[in-house]
């Protein structure tokens, strides 16, 4: 029987004379719930067939970091265990739009569980990869935290660590930019003026490219990672 009204309320009065004789087996359930999880992450936590149900709102706000790296944890130990071979990690919710346009596009049908917002925990996110036996790892941040991947820090979070104008500048110089830009690039506080003096120029492509190369370079050195990935 489904009592009316409160239902809470209507369990708690029925309970104690039906359980000792015929006991309770009781269900709770979320009306349109696997439509509900199609527009959450709950799949890349292992979450499958609905949403999950966490204390008396079903609302889990991370307030702290440790809640947050995780969940970028499990959110990689989930992509392990399926076939694809390949995790996706992300800064936040624009890269991961434009890694899911760029990666489906290769791979027509790639799940979402693939794809884990990592934010600035990019130590944490890359010890669970090797840890998992993941070869393919795709990084998709953008040029403030690139910079700072390449120039060597774990984590990228602004109040943690400065963008390196230097390496930006350097950078630029290897790709053919006057000395002038260059000069400009090394004065400036963000990478981003960089980036964007350099598509000015006509010149982003081969920017982009060298910084990210520059990144995958100090992230294989043998004294990080080395040969653990693809």
């Amino acid at each position: 029987a489904r009592p009316a009204g409160n239902r809470a309320e209507d369990l708690r009065a029925v309970a104690p004379r039906v359980r000792t004789r015929w006991g309770i087996e009781g269900t709770v359930s979320v009306c349109g719930g696997q439509e509900m999880a199609e527009r959450r992450p709950n799949a890349r936590l292992g979450i499958l067939g609905g949403i999950s149900i966490l204390g008396t709102t079903g609302i889990v706000k991370p307030y702290s970091t440790a809640a947050w790296r995780a969940s970028v944890v499990q959110g990689i130990q989930v992509a392990a265990t399926l076939d694809h071979g390949v995790v996706a990690l992300t800064t936040g919710g624009r890269t991961e739009t434009f890694a899911m346009q760029t990666l489906r596009a290769e791979r027509p049908g790639l799940p979402a569980a693939c794809f884990v917002q990592m934010g600035d925990f990019l130590r944490y996110a890359l010890d669970e990869v090797v840890a998992q036996g993941l070869r393919e790892v795709v990084l998709g941040v953008m040029v403030g935290k690139l910079t700072k991947i390449a120039q060597g820090e774990t984590i990228t979070h602004a109040n943690r660590n400065v963008v390196d104008t230097d390496l930006v500048a350097e950078i630029a110089r290897q790709i053919g930019a006057t000395d002038e830009d260059c000069a400009a690039i090394a004065a400036a506080e963000t990478a981003r003026f960089g980036a964007e003096l350099m598509v000015e120029r006509g010149l982003g492509p081969a920017f982009h490219q060298a910084l990210a190369q520059r990144a995958i370079d100090t992230l294989t050195a043998p004294e990080r990672y080395g040969h653990a990935f693809a």
